[in-house]
């Protein structure tokens, strides 16, 4: 199917049980892949009907492309009142947040102040330099105001805008997946377009997730054993178009207003989702170097990075997953 091309992760399925469910829904603005094995058939397809449910709901609320959702609603009320917002939606601006801190900013969802672009092959945008040098004083997690008590969202100025797209969609496959769990499925996996959520319950055999090469997005570097975790990839190749030689890409670096361009792409494993939700934008803005002592200093994370000048840099976790 074409949509596999444009992903990192190839994903190889071993194992079998009695029920087994292997569907893909357009979500999120990409193809959405739910694998789930048990025991009984009727169930497992109930669980997966209500984990696909659940991560509608949660896309609908976080789609700043949605008029209708509560992020727009943020948008539409910047620099003049708060909105009351869900509990979900505050979990996820809370992890931005928290996020944009550790980076110093390098991850921050109020780039969705900086418009005019669009990364489209046939029909791509650029902003001129003046364009974007007047939307940058837009760009400020730090005027993104949460009050968790009263649950509302507010960003202080005219202008400003959330965009979540490089945050919520690892929150929505993990609710996914959270929610096959709940309702006693065996083994199941969660593919948002690259990303991955997946879960293998004591004695199922572990899920084999293949690692596509940032550097060659058409070749494999190996297949990643995990029995619980996440996989989440970011990279300059799926979304871009090219002018002069240059490629623009859809990552774009809160301080100049440009897309990043110190690295290729990013893989990130982990269980936990506050480790690494947002790192990978903010790794490739902030570059291969600043990139390898953030993933240094956060525990239970195996990272690969590659750089643009070729060179392929893993954590020692990272390399056994790979076998290498």
């Amino acid at each position: 199917m074409k949509w596999l091309v444009s992903l990192w992760l190839a994903l190889f399925v071993c194992g079998a049980q009695a029920a087994r469910v292997d569907e893909q829904r357009p979500l999120m603005g990409t193809l959405v892949e739910v694998i789930a094995e048990g025991a009984d058939d009727a169930s497992l397809h109930a669980a997966v009907e209500g984990a696909y449910r659940e991560m509608g709901r949660l896309s609908d609320m976080m789609n700043h492309y949605d008029p209708k959702s509560v992020v727009s609603a943020i948008n539409d009320a910047a620099g003049r009142h708060p909105v009351a917002v869900p509990p979900e939606l505050m979990r996820v601006l809370e992890l931005a947040q928290r996020m944009s801190a550790r980076t110093q900013g390098a991850f921050d969802v109020t780039v969705g102040g900086l418009t005019g672009w669009r990364f489209r092959a046939d029909d791509p945008r650029m902003p001129t330099a003046a364009q974007i040098a007047a939307k940058l004083p837009l760009v400020d997690w730090r005027k993104l105001r949460l009050d968790v008590r009263a649950q509302t969202a507010y960003l202080e100025r005219p202008g400003m805008r959330i965009d979540l797209g490089g945050i919520a969609k690892l929150y929505i496959i993990q609710a996914g997946a959270e929610l096959l769990e709940q309702h006693g499925v065996g083994r199941a996996l969660v593919n948002g377009g690259g990303d991955v959520a997946c879960f293998a319950r004591d004695g199922a055999p572990p899920w084999r997730v293949g690692l596509r090469d940032p550097r060659a997005p058409e070749k494999l570097l190996g297949a990643l054993g995990i029995e619980r975790g996440i996989v989440a990839s970011s990279g300059d190749y799926e979304r871009y178009f090219e002018r002069d030689g240059r490629r623009y890409h859809h990552i774009l670096d809160p301080r100049t207003g440009y897309p990043s361009t110190d690295v290729h792409g990013v893989t990130l494993v982990s269980e936990r989702l506050e480790a690494l939700d947002g790192l990978g934008v903010a790794i490739m803005v902030l570059g291969e170097k600043a990139g390898k002592r953030l993933v240094e200093a956060t525990p239970g994370l195996d990272a690969l990075i590659a750089g643009r000048d070729g060179s392929l840099w893993m954590t020692p976790g990272m390399r056994r997953r790979l076998g290498r």
